[in-house]
């Protein structure tokens, strides 16, 4: 029974993975199949490529995910929290795809973690939800606008007196470079938050002692489910994220993937913070909209996705609860 709860953990964790994969997938191609730098196609295949060989870059966000947000449970008990945690980010991610809405898959799993320890009375590490997860998920989105628009004043000023379609060109050939490393990017930091659920089963499970190196085999399957929902896609989500929050031109589409690229390698380099990739590239793209005009940028559309980052955590830590005491009632 303990074997097969471990089993079990561990494929919905991939499949929140795969769920990740196809609801962030707009976050590395939405702005370059938008300006018509890449097919929808060839954009998810290099997208899935790029997230592929991200997963193998670090880490240090796996370690925080999987050690520094709640104290890791044991037993069957502890398999129901994770279990529950997973399912209340599954729940969460599939909800904001169906609306189309840009929310975090990596706060939908904090929440879900978050609200099924405290169901299942297991400690939470609060410092480490303020300083990992809090402070980042407020300053990223910020650090993204500003620099999303002192980015895109510097590219105008640079190309001033160019020609405007030799400009444009050049640009589209250049958000093929800024794309991959957006995706790079993300599968840098979202498939290393799947690896720390995995491995914290694995110690619950036994198998593994906690401190222990991330198994290849763990990065393997969480880089793989990863790629593979980002080939299936993300269409609802990236008709919002490409065309409703502004209509973007190929350097506008370079400025916020350059933008968003180096926020997210920052965050994981640097702090092992892991952050959301939808909170970066949105508020890049707000950011460079602004320089052309404030009301460019249709601010409605923006609030709305701004009103999803401050519910996600809480909704997915709901669902969560629900899901440990449904859990703890079938089987506790």
């Amino acid at each position: 029974m303990d074997t097969f709860a471990l089993v079990v953990t561990i494929a919905v964790a991939l499949f929140f993975t795969y769920t990740n994969g196809f609801h962030d997938s707009a976050n590395a191609i939405a702005t370059s199949v938008s300006t018509r730098a890449l097919t929808p196609r060839a954009a998810l295949a290099m997208a899935a490529v790029m997230n592929l060989a991200g997963a193998f870059l670090g880490s240090g966000v796996a370690k925080t995910v999987s050690e520094g947000l709640i104290a890791t449970p044991t037993g069957d008990q502890g398999m129901m929290i994770l279990f529950a945690g997973l399912v209340g980010a599954i729940t969460w991610n599939m909800v904001t795809w169906y609306y189309g809405l840009p929310s975090s898959s990596s706060h939908a799993l904090f929440g879900g973690l978050v609200g099924a320890a405290l169901a299942g009375a297991s400690t939470v590490h609060w410092d480490g939800v303020l300083e990992k997860i809090v402070i980042p998920m407020v300053l990223s989105p910020i650090v993204g606008l500003v620099l999303g628009y002192f980015v895109m004043v510097v590219i105008l000023w640079l190309f001033r007196d160019a020609n405007p379609h030799k400009a444009k060109r050049g640009f589209r050939i250049a958000q093929t470079v800024s794309a991959a490393g957006m995706a790079l990017g993300h599968g840098l930091q979202d498939a290393q938050k799947t690896m720390g659920v995995v491995v914290m089963a694995l110690v619950i499970g036994g198998v593994e002692d906690e401190g222990d190196a991330i198994p290849v085999w763990v990065k393997i399957a969480c880089a793989a489910m990863l790629s593979l929902g980002t080939y299936a896609g993300g269409w609802r989500i990236m008709r919002t994220l490409g065309r409703r929050i502004i209509e973007l031109d190929p350097p506008q589409g370079f400025a916020a993937e350059t933008t968003a690229a180096g926020v997210m390698y920052t965050a994981s380099f640097m702090f092992q913070a892991p952050i959301s990739t939808t909170h970066v590239i949105t508020s890049a793209i707000m950011g460079v909209g602004a320089t052309k005009r404030v009301s460019a940028v249709r601010w409605g559309v923006a609030k709305n996705i701004i009103l999803g980052w401050f519910i996600t955590m809480p909704a997915a830590a709901a669902v969560a609860a629900l899901s440990y005491w449904i859990v703890n009632l079938a089987f506790g």
